[in-house]
């Protein structure tokens, strides 16, 4: 199958390993991937800060640069989700792609670590991913996949929140990082790089604390099948 990959602008400029990752994942699976020069931002943040107009422009623009593929994937969550309701697009988060579109739990990957999972907003709610991560990550070699307490509860990121409403944003964070150290897992993992980097800066206060991960990179992990 041939694929295009939505890298979005937040893993573009500062996490580009995610989307190596998702690419890596695919490739092993015997899959072609498209990576479309024209796209850029997909509206989200301008969206949700009530800059109608310019997210307009954005989404058209994300629909032109994917404009027939007709299988679209992204490391994002939360883009996805923006994306879906906010445009005709085939697109899917990696998770959904794997198991809904390609019929695949097993990506051949082996990780020997203890891990944690952390289920974004937009993945949870939006997307309704369930247990999709979760499936595959129990699929890796040698992992082991430890419960987070309280998974559903927000991280205290989401976008501008975190900055218009910073002193209950860091409350919520706090206990997600509690929560997160407690597990004794050596990786926190997620399907959004946004509330890794958000989850990712306080854990660096706390000993002995989960290191943050995008998800894709644990499954790029090379295995039997590689």
């Amino acid at each position: 199958m041939r694929i295009a990959l939505f890298v979005t602008c937040l893993n573009d400029a500062l996490f580009p390993q995610a989307g190596i990752a998702t690419v890596t994942v695919l490739e092993r699976l015997g899959h072609t991937v498209a990576f479309p020069a024209a796209q850029s931002c997909c509206g989200q943040m301008h969206a949700n800060t009530g800059y109608a107009a310019p997210a307009r422009q954005l989404e058209r623009l994300t629909e032109s640069a994917f404009a027939g593929h007709d299988v679209i994937v992204s490391p994002s969550g939360s883009c996805v989700a923006h994306l879906r309701a906010h445009t005709a697009l085939p697109v899917y988060e990696l998770s959904e792609l794997l198991i809904d579109v390609l019929d695949v739990t097993d990506v051949g990957a082996t990780f020997p670590h203890r891990v944690t999972y952390h289920p974004t907003c937009h993945g949870l709610r939006s997307l309704r991913l369930g247990d999709r991560p979760t499936t595959l990550l129990r699929a890796v070699r040698g992992l082991e996949l430890i419960d987070l307490p309280e998974p559903d509860q927000c991280c205290g990121f989401g976008g501008t929140f975190a900055l218009k409403n910073a002193a209950v944003s860091a409350a919520m964070l706090t206990d997600k990082c509690t929560n997160a150290a407690l597990t004794g897992a050596e990786y926190l993992a997620a399907a959004d790089n946004s509330c890794l980097s958000h989850i990712g800066g306080a854990l660096t206060r706390h000993p002995h604390a989960p290191k943050p991960i995008h998800y894709a990179e644990i499954l790029a992990t090379p295995g039997p099948l590689s």
